[in-house]
């Protein structure tokens, strides 16, 4: 209660700054009640239509209804400058802060994170992309053909979007497994007439980020004479590439503010202690007589410091992560080195062809296709010495040699050594070890294109007194990854490093041989797959919805009934060579182990919905949904929600339903594999608490090395899941609503993938299950794959308020829309209680839980213009904790323990320059603020000193946006 206190607190002094400026985008509750809308009574009769609300398959003539829908009209997004889904999404409070837009997925992409390789998802309230539902039209459309179970935002045709509609409730019952965030729904014009233009730029300030669109618009046929009307749309829009150097903020050398790049492979190399290297024993540092096991000459006491050995470069700080033996390390900002937006450009179509077939009955086709190229760029390769190859290191075959080509090079490095350590534990002539990131390798780029294309052949219309809708529809993702840049042959490069042809110890303006640039063109990778993959739906649907025949005190009882029929379709595939890993092709994200030929499996879904007017100022909804899914069998899921309203100007409501989620073709089907556990520190974890293996000490002495299995498990079951929500909307005059609704997810029996062999090892009662045993009790197995276990708490509080009148000769729009999160908590095992409340605390990976955001939005029009200010907050929280500060070692004179909120003020002006000509010019940021300030250094992340999940990197942008009609 406390921090409900707070964010209330901080939402009424945000409205008290009414006349310095307000937010800009009225996001329009469907359940405000008594609200009067814009214009009158010809807006009042259309919105008295009967029309079909996402969320509910009955057609109201009301829209004040149990469930929290907000609806946000075309001219509301235009306002705003949103010309993409992804911008949309970051808009929305109700949408999480996480890894899902093209900064927040900017970072080194593991094999199980392909799917962001351009990828833009779309998730509400923290339970990710793939469970929460994208339609279009009221249907659905392909997944991506990488990511296998998430909608990218790129392929919706936002050209053609008249309105779109987000769902901020579980809606499983209704729609099926992927709606337990909430659904969106993206819906067009069904008929149009005319020829539109539109073009608009997005340029910024500082420069790199820039967006530029373009799109045309036309449709022939009236339905109502010519009975027929066909329209189409074409846009084209291109994202430009924004780097870390291009912004300020983004700068990872902040040491007295905790912060400090965790890299010591910067352009001029460290040298490394390793075994059979130039190092032998170890390093005594001559002033502490500590041991010091990674050197870089330039940081040596005496050297010219390590911003001589090229841009980006700075001092590694031991202290900060915990490592003396790096004093005299350099480190190099790969995060500033990073893309922080992907370019993208993308071609979108969508075309709609309606046919009047009689007076209640119309048929229609439906086409959509999009074409989305990404160049996903990193910095450049870091090699490292080790003594066997993996995934970020090279063998001694790669170490610095001396020969004839090296001899001036080797000896400084090690005159360097010897005049500061001394000779002792030098060996001349050994290769020498290092760490270093090669500049001259190009940075490492991936190209990825998708396709996708959905055609749906419809009906619709009227029987008797009971609307129909029937569907036949079949949409198609397609994806391929190829190298772009910056990877190598590993065969080649190790031959090149091994011969000494490119020389790892250069200073800034020193360049490469000409023979080592023309080496690592020859040992180019680029060009060559990644992986591809295709998923495909094929849908048959039907619903009928209409009244009973009966009624109750309150009016007609109505229903609706349905089947859904679909039959979905998955498979990823690449090169055979990506199974020999870095043997292959250095560094390549491939994921060789998540092969899938195609597989398939058909669901068969009913559903039914009633609605029970039980008063006048009570109304019952009941809905349930059965699921059928090869492999699975069924399972029923109920909704049930309630709208009571004893007054005009008062409504309570308030929905009750199950969910689940079935589990991923890759998570069921992709192949298992046993390989052996080949390091010598692993000992039973049964009779040796920790399970490090150590001689000297009983029940730790038996070494072990068992299978670790991993892969698909076809056992899985799907995930559960409970949504509860509860509201309340007051509007006591025609020009003044609000809704305060409070809602609440648990997520049961989730689907994770392994468990970490560190921690199944220290805590072994917890796992134990996971160590398979032969009859005589020794560990044959080790299952990592993916299991069933554990769950989610999460809860929270939306709220909006909306404000009209006149002012000044015109009318204004006042609204506050505001999410506050409560509770968010996980747990690993289903037996185990909740562990602590992560809101407003640092979460590396997934979603960032803040515990307020808000937009605060005013708009006033008149006459031709139309002027709307925008505040957008989004709430701070606890930091990152680097391995210094976390145990304690170290604590920076300039630390602060929290984020600052991130708070961004947008302007835009709308101009109504004739009936055809229409232009809005905008300013996004319009106070130029820097994102906050984090200690946020993540390998999988974007980049440092700012979080992609919360801020634009984009800074202050203008907008302008022309759409002429010709007809």
């Amino acid at each position: 209660m406390i921090g409900i206190r707070f964010a209330c607190l901080r939402s009424l002094c945000c409205a008290s700054l009414l006349a310095l400026a307000l937010p800009a985008m009225a996001l329009q509750d469907s359940g405000n009640a008594g609200q009067e809308p814009a214009g009158g009574d010809e807006a009042r009769a259309t919105t008295l239509d009967a029309v079909t609300v996402t969320g509910t398959r009955i057609k109201r003539t009301e829209v004040a209804a149990a469930l929290p829908v907000m609806v946000l009209q075309r001219e509301e997004i235009d306002a705003q400058g949103i010309t993409s889904a992804e911008q949309l999404l970051q808009f929305l409070n109700v949408a999480s802060n996480s890894a899902d837009s093209l900064a927040a997925n900017s970072g080194i992409a593991p094999p199980d994170t392909r799917g962001n390789n351009g990828v833009s998802g779309a998730n509400l309230r923290g339970q990710g992309s793939d469970a929460t539902l994208v339609l279009l039209n009221g249907r659905r459309v392909a997944t991506h053909g990488l990511a296998g179970q998430v909608v990218d935002l790129n392929s919706i045709p936002f050209a053609a979007i008249e309105r779109v509609e987000v769902l901020r409730d579980g809606a499983s019952a209704v729609y099926g497994t992927d709606a337990i965030g909430g659904v969106i729904n993206f819906i067009t014009r069904t008929e149009f007439q005319g020829l539109s233009v539109t073009a608009g730029a997005d340029v910024t300030q500082e420069g790199g980020g820039d967006i530029y669109r373009a799109s045309v618009f036309g449709g022939f046929g009236d339905l109502d004479s010519d009975r027929w009307n066909v329209w189409g749309a074409l846009s084209v829009k291109e994202n430009k590439i924004l780097r870390g150097v291009d912004r300020d903020f983004a700068n990872s050398f902040q040491p007295d503010r905790g912060l400090s790049p965790d890299t010591r492979g910067p352009p001029f190399a460290t040298v490394f202690n390793q075994t059979g290297g130039i190092i032998i024993g170890s390093l005594v540092d001559p002033e502490d007589g500590e041991s010091r096991t990674a050197v870089n000459l330039l940081d040596l006491p005496g050297g010219p410091g390590c911003e001589a050995g090229g841009d980006l470069m700075g001092p590694y700080d031991h202290q900060i992560w915990s490592s003396s033996g790096s004093k005299y390390a350099c480190a190099w900002d790969y995060g500033r080195a990073r893309v922080i937006q992907q370019p993208v450009e993308s071609t979108q179509v969508i075309g709609r062809a309606t046919f009047q077939m009689a007076d209640e009955h119309r048929a229609y086709l439906e086409f959509m296709g999009s074409r989305v190229e990404s160049r996903r760029q990193f910095e450049a390769q870091q090699f490292s010495s080790s003594t066997t190859v993996s995934a970020s290191s090279l063998d001694p075959s790669t170490w610095y040699p001396l020969n004839s080509l090296t001899q001036d090079t080797y000896d400084m490095v090690y005159d360097g050594l010897a005049a500061y350590f001394g000779e002792d534990n030098l060996a001349y002539g050994n290769p020498i070890a290092y760490r270093w990131r090669c500049i001259a390798c190009g940075p490492r780029e991936i190209e990825t294109t998708t396709k996708a294309t959905r055609l749906l052949l419809g009906f619709e219309g009227v029987i008797g007194s009971w609307d129909y809708s029937a569907g036949l529809s079949r949409a198609v993702s397609r994806a391929e990854s190829v190298l772009a840049g910056g990877y190598y042959f590993t065969p080649q490069l190790k031959q090149i490093l091994g011969s000494g042809l490119l020389n790892p110890f250069l200073l800034a303006g020193q360049e490469q041989s000409a023979e080592a640039l023309a080496a690592l063109q020859a040992a180019s990778a680029s060009g060559v797959q990644l992986y591809g993959g295709e998923s495909t739906s094929t849908i048959f649907d039907a619903s009928f919805s209409g009244g009973l025949g009966f009624e109750l005190p309150g009016g007609e009882v109505q229903a609706a009934v349905g089947v859904d029929l679909r039959r979905e379709e998955y498979e990823f595939t690449g090169p055979e060579e990506a199974a020999l890993g870095n043997a292959w092709v250095f560094g390549a994200p491939g994921d060789s182990q998540n092969y899938l030929p195609k597989v398939s499996r058909d669901v068969k879904a009913a559903f039914a919905e009633i609605y029970l007017p039980v008063f006048d100022s009570l109304e019952v909804t009941i809905a349930g949904r059965h699921d059928r899914y090869d492999g699975f069998g069924g399972t029923t899921n109920p909704k049930y929600s309630f709208k009571y309203q004893p007054a005009d100007w008062l409504a309570f409501r308030g929905a009750y339903s199950t969910g689940f989620k079935v589990p991923s073709f890759a998570q069921l089907f992709r192949d298992s594999a046993e390989t052996q556990y080949t390091n010598l520190d692993l000992a039973d974890p049964a009779t040796c608490p920790g399970g490090i293996y150590n001689p000297q000490v009983a029940g730790c002495d038996v070494q072990i090395q068992p299978d670790i299995l991993i892969g698909g498990n076809p056992a899985l079951e799907p995930e559960e899941s409970k949504q509860k929500s509860f509201g309340v909307v007051i509007a006591p005059t025609a020009n003044f609503n609000v809704s305060i609704d409070w809602w609440e997810i648990e997520r049961l029996n989730t689907i994770r993938s392994g468990f970490d062999l560190d921690d199944m090892r220290a805590d072994y009662d917890r796992y134990a299950a996971n160590f398979i045993r032969d009859a005589n009790g020794d560990i044959l197995l080790i299952d990592q794959r993916f299991i069933n276990t554990g769950g989610s708490l999460t809860r929270g509080i939306e709220l909006d308020a909306n404000l009209t009148g006149e002012l000044w000769g015109g009318n204004y729009h006042l609204n506050l829309n505001g999410s506050y999160l409560d509770t968010y908590r996980k747990k690993d095992f289903n037996a185990e209680p909740y562990g602590d409340n992560l809101v407003g605390k640092y979460e590396p990976y997934l979603n960032l839980p803040l515990e307020w955001k808000h937009t605060l939005s005013f708009g006033w029009n008149k006459g031709a213009f139309t002027h709307t200010l925008t505040q957008v907050y989004r709430d701070g929280y606890e930091d990152y904790l680097p391995p210094g500060m976390r145990n304690g070692t170290y604590i920076p004179p300039a630390y602060d323990p929290d984020v600052e909120a991130y708070i961004t003020y947008n302007y835009s002006l709308g101009w109504e320059v004739s009936d055809a000509l229409t232009a809005t010019f905008g300013i996004r940021n319009l106070l130029d603020t820097d994102p906050p300030f984090t200690l946020r250094y993540l390998d999988h992340g974007d980049g440092a000193a700012w979080e992609s999940r919360v801020a634009d990197p984009r800074g202050r942008s203008f907008t302008l946006q022309v759409e002429y009609d010709f007809w």
